[in-house]
């Protein structure tokens, strides 16, 4: 089952600042292998249903080593046979401009 989300995760009770956090998650995200593409609020990342929501526990459980709040959010879209979307879906849409 072939899956893109878009997900944010951060701590809510380590100050303004949570790039370190972040970057914690993306180190797991590009060691798992699996495409992805960092956003400004957000990043996704596309693979089968296992892969992805494997990422996502992940990213969870480091950042809840050292913080008591996490706020995430997660979209997720699934669509059968359908591969490399991080890329095609902004490709098909400015193909239309």
């Amino acid at each position: 089952m072939s899956v893109l989300i878009h997900f944010s995760m951060f701590p809510t009770d380590k100050g303004t600042s949570v790039s370190p956090y972040v970057a914690k998650s993306l180190r797991i995200i590009r060691d798992s292998g699996l495409p992805y593409k960092l956003g400004p609020m957000s990043t996704a990342v596309e693979g089968e249903w296992g892969e992805v929501m494997a990422v996502v526990e992940k990213c969870f459980a480091e950042l809840r080593k050292d913080c008591s709040r996490i706020y995430m959010t997660l979209q997720m879209d699934y669509r059968e046979g359908a591969l490399n979307r991080i890329e095609g879906k902004i490709k098909s849409v400015e193909e239309k401009l």
